[in-house]
């Protein structure tokens, strides 16, 4: 998919569930789901939402989660 964060519709929520939609049709066409995840590597612009982009993580993986590192980038290039 060639689409950019600027043109990818709705909230932090959306657009996490979209990305995590995306990791896993690529996990799939590997022979992978996402038990097979053992780390996650979060980007946000925005700390403020980390609780959207978190209660969207809980959804998409089981305990025990994926290790995960989260940090905040003022901008990433496209």
């Amino acid at each position: 998919n060639s689409a950019s964060a600027d043109n990818i519709a709705g909230d932090i929520g959306t657009q996490t569930k979209l990305c995590f939609d995306h990791l896993f049709e690529a996990l799939e066409a590997a022979g992978l789901t996402p038990d097979d995840v053992v780390k996650v590597n979060v980007y946000l612009t925005d700390m403020n939402n980390f609780s959207a982009m978190n209660e969207v993580y809980a959804t998409k993986f089981s305990k025990p989660f994926p290790a995960r590192t989260c940090v905040a980038v003022v901008a990433l290039p496209l």
